[in-house]
């Protein structure tokens, strides 16, 4: 069996939920999908990562991934991991939800395995509108970062993909939500 069929057996069991939940973006759903669950499972990880490592070498000149804490902190760790399995040295940074407050006030961590003016690309776990990803730009971009795209784990198919595009990011996920169904 390949990864992504692999993979996709693991988000479905683990991840995919029915029932009536309210999402970040204020809307109804029907089911929700908690893609950490999948990305915190020793096999879903180390699949994630060698997948998203894959897609993200497919974009010129990246040079590090980060993601917003806590959705893509799996993720991150996963690719960097994946990446320096197969010898390359992509670098990893978390983004804060808000700085810290204290101590240096950072919206980036690991920023000492970075550079100003690096490619980077963000990871995230699902996208569904494109605002949380936006905003995630948004931060990197402020930082000093070149932003080149956006990789999901899972497309959510609400507008995200289309969003993102058109403010001139790349945007990758392994899953759409059909895959799902």
């Amino acid at each position: 069996m390949d990864e992504r069929t692999r993979l996709l057996q693991i988000l479905k069991k683990l991840s995919y939920e029915e029932g009536e939940f309210i999402l970040k973006s204020g809307k109804k759903s029907t089911f929700y999908i908690d893609a950490r669950e999948t990305a915190l499972n020793p096999e879903g990880m180390h699949l994630t990562g060698n997948i998203m490592y894959r897609m993200v070498r497919e974009i010129p000149g990246v040079e590090a991934v980060g993601g917003v804490s806590v959705g893509a902190d799996p993720l991150v760790c996963a690719v960097v991991l994946s990446s320096y399995n197969l010898k390359d040295n992509l670098a990893g940074f978390f983004i804060r939800k808000e700085p810290k407050g204290h101590g240096k006030n950072l919206w980036i961590e690991g920023e000492k395995n970075l550079r100003k003016g690096m490619n980077v690309v963000i990871l995230e776990d699902v996208v569904t509108t494109g605002g949380s990803s936006l905003r995630a730009v948004e931060i990197t971009e402020s930082e000093g970062y070149t932003v080149e795209g956006i990789i999901a784990l899972l497309d959510r198919l609400e507008g995200g993909k289309e969003a993102i595009e058109s403010k001139g990011y790349i945007f990758k996920s392994i899953f759409k939500l059909n895959d799902l169904r």
